[in-house]
């Protein structure tokens, strides 16, 4: 199988036979074999009664149905956990990505070697205030964290090698940081096409402001996972180490100065630096101890289900 089209979608009935015909006449007129999993992320309109229809009329189609939202990593999660096609094409369902670029980011994976291929959307027709500038400073922090020099980590539309999908663990919210994930599995040939981007044609966004608060959360996450995800000791104990030392420091200087230098003084218990001392002493510990769990944890840590599906459809 040449294609698989993994699209996540949270209520987006009006939109999905449409975006179905579209797909199925970019796939047949390129003689492409393919297959379209659609995975609704708890939908409360009718969206899995469309999906459902669709199978009917097109083997092709699959469809995963979630017990409630889950949200959008998981959806992906489980659709990349389906997928069969050489080339893994992930779009939103709300006719913003057009299928007609489907054969190039195809071609760029095959033909040109990348790994993975992410979508540009250079002109946009979303509110400059309430989306452009925000995700230009996104994107302008998730280059400059994850050294992943794309333009668009958001974009929605993105081309990837089926071994990719195969080898990244999607979770949380971090799908925006797919082409980050791959790059700290190995897959680091990443290119970047420009896309176009059309205005939404039916309902409304199910995105507002929070999604960047909780990107940039996320981008910090991220970032601490690659650096030190499978060594946390080395970050906390690096800043238990120091911690310790500056209140060993202050320690000795006082022991020093009340045993030597100024033995008649104050107490040591009335001198600011005593607490100073104890204080980071303390701190320093529990880095250390913050560290010994964050190893016994991972070390123990046992795969579970994030997601439960409802239904599924042509699927195994």
């Amino acid at each position: 199988m040449n294609i698989s089209v993994v699209i996540p979608l949270l209520n987006e009935q009006e939109s999905l036979t449409e975006l179905h015909d579209w797909i199925v006449n970019v796939m047949q007129s390129n003689r492409f074999s393919y297959e379209i999993i659609f995975i609704d992320d708890g939908s409360t309109d009718d969206s899995w009664e469309t999906i459902s229809k669709l199978s009917e009329q097109n083997d092709n189609v699959r469809g995963i149905r979630f017990l409630k939202n889950f949200g959008k990593s998981q959806a992906l999660h489980a659709g990349f956990d389906k997928a069969k096609g050489q080339v893994v094409i992930t779009m939103d369902a709300d006719l913003q990505d057009s299928p007609d670029e489907i054969p190039e980011l195809y071609n760029m994976v095959t033909n040109d070697g990348f790994d993975l291929v992410s979508g540009w959307k250079k002109k946009r027709y979303d509110s400059v205030i309430s989306k452009n500038m925000p995700s230009k400073l996104f994107n302008w922090a998730a280059r400059k964290t994850s050294g992943v020099k794309l333009n668009d980590f958001n974009c929605g539309l993105k081309a990837y090698k089926i071994d990719v999908v195969k080898n990244i663990d999607v979770n949380g919210e971090m799908h925006r940081y797919i082409p980050v994930l791959s790059k700290n599995a190995g897959f680091t040939k990443i290119g970047e096409k420009v896309v176009q981007h059309q205005a939404r044609k039916y309902g409304v966004t199910k995105f507002g402001m929070n999604r960047f608060i909780h990107g940039f959360l996320d981008l910090i996450t991220i970032w601490f996972l690659s650096r030190f995800g499978k060594r946390p000791m080395h970050l906390f104990g690096a800043l238990g180490f120091i911690m310790f030392a500056i209140g060993f420091a202050f320690s000795a200087y006082l022991g020093i100065d009340k045993l030597f230098l100024n033995p008649g003084g104050r107490l040591i218990t009335q001198r600011p630096q005593f607490y100073i001392a104890l204080a980071t002493m303390v701190i320093g510990t529990q880095f250390f101890v913050a560290g010994f769990l964050g190893e016994i944890v991972l070390r123990n840590k046992s795969d579970k289900k994030r997601y439960l599906i409802k239904e599924k459809l042509n699927l195994n």
